[in-house]
């Protein structure tokens, strides 16, 4: 059984660090690698870095900041940003990361993933997922699928993408809610459930964790691989005083310790 991991999730935002809120107005938090470095000292499980600009301006990975990402980054770490080709991918783990992400690009092809998958491993592949609230017939919930950091509807049923998606076998599904984006009021547990229900590959959930507590309910009552972050540690206290964290040894514990 794979152990479940804590994971603070940065973004990338004209080449600094940022933390948004519904995908909108972007706060500077730091230097990313500055950021790494204090995370490698608090022996942080593993990282997901993602641009959020580079498929919005249409460019390629940021190869650069990849590669001093991998120097300095003392734990596995998952990139994504304007991942759309084979060799990019295969480029991108060679520098060093251990996952590549894609959203936008394996939303428009999935046959991408397959060939992803064969060349850098499917274990290696993640795909992330911005999704948004929406109240269908009868009042029953439902979630449209966004691209382009949540500005454009995909016009794909979330459910129908997560069997696509579990039946090509990725290696990792991040569902990212964009309704709970940096309001720090706790996950989505009716999407936790969705998913969690719709496939059996690993899934790491973001979007609205505001203590150690919803990550410890997210492992024990839905038995999560990846309990993601970022508000949580990147800010402290009521004032959201910028301050880098992560659960200490003890903490963690026994924030695990129901698996």
């Amino acid at each position: 059984m794979l152990r479940s991991r804590i994971i603070p999730c940065l973004l990338v935002h004209n080449k600094g660090l940022v933390k948004t809120t519904g995908f909108k107005d972007p706060k500077y938090v730091g230097d990313p690698l500055n950021a790494v470095k204090i995370f490698n000292e608090k022996e942080v499980d593993e990282l997901m870095v993602l641009d959020i600009d580079a498929t919005v301006e249409d460019r390629e990975p940021n190869l650069e900041l990849i590669k001093n990402l991998a120097i300095e980054c003392r734990m596995p770490f998952c990139y994504g940003g304007g991942v759309t080709t084979v060799d990019q991918a295969k480029n991108i783990i060679k520098l060093g990361a251990e996952k590549v992400a894609l959203s936008s690009a394996a939303i428009n092809d999935t046959s991408l993933l397959r060939k992803m998958g064969e060349a850098v491993g499917s274990q290696s592949v993640v795909v992330v997922i911005d999704v948004k609230k929406k109240k269908g017939l009868l009042g029953k919930t439902t979630y449209e699928i966004y691209t382009k950091n949540g500005r454009e509807k995909s016009g794909k049923k979330l459910e129908n993408f997560l069997k696509e998606l579990n039946d090509i076998g990725v290696g990792e599904i991040v569902i990212n809610s964009i309704d709970r984006d940096g309001t720090m009021e706790g996950y989505d547990n009716t999407l936790v459930k969705l998913v969690r229900d719709a496939v059996d590959i690993p899934i790491t959930i973001l979007g609205g964790a505001g203590s150690h507590e919803d990550i410890k309910s997210l492992i024990k009552d839905y038995k999560i691989i990846g309990a993601a972050a970022g508000s949580l540690f990147v800010f402290k206290g009521k004032y959201r005083a910028v301050l880098i964290n992560y659960p200490n040894r003890i903490e963690k514990r026994n924030i695990l310790n129901n698996q």
